[in-house]
């Protein structure tokens, strides 16, 4: 085989790989794309759970709230003047 015959060859094989190469990046890419839309869809939905959490948390610690339950479930009241004692240090 003349080194002419053989340095095509080669030359051919590679361009083949690097050809290989391109379409195996591609591939990769789109893999990675699809899985970044997938997690920031997963984000966006995440984010708007958090809110409504955080909106029913203010919800159910307003003191009005607060002082409901504790009236009604635990009998608990404000104590009166005459209940109330101070100590001094």
């Amino acid at each position: 085989m003349s080194l002419r015959a053989l340095l095509t060859l080669l030359l051919s094989v590679a361009v083949l790989a690097g050809a290989i190469g391109v379409v195996w990046a591609r591939h990769l890419h789109r893999q990675a794309y699809i899985e970044l839309s997938q997690l920031e869809h997963a984000r966006d939905e995440l984010n708007i759970e958090f809110g409504r959490l955080q909106l029913e948390q203010a919800t159910w610690s307003e003191a009005n709230r607060v002082e409901q339950v504790a009236a009604a479930r635990l009998g608990m009241k404000f104590p009166e003047t005459a209940d109330i004692v101070v100590l001094q240090p």
